[in-house]
């Protein structure tokens, strides 16, 4: 996911976005803790994921 995709959703859509990546990333560390995680590095994309969004969010409350 990139910001540029980010740019043109409103705020509901965005808050509904973070909480499934949100979700995501809980469920990710869940398999990681027992042993059922095969690519590790989806953690690490889920999170600056979810950073991307946070970013959109915050652009949104100052303009």
């Amino acid at each position: 996911m990139k910001y540029s995709d980010l740019a043109d959703k409103n705020v509901t859509e965005l808050n509904a976005l973070l909480k499934e990546k949100k979700t995501n990333l809980f469920t990710l560390k869940i398999k990681k803790q027992m042993m059922q995680l095969q690519n590790t590095s989806e953690l690490r994309v889920a999170k600056k994921d979810i950073a991307r969004i946070q970013t959109a969010l915050r652009v949104l409350a100052n303009a």
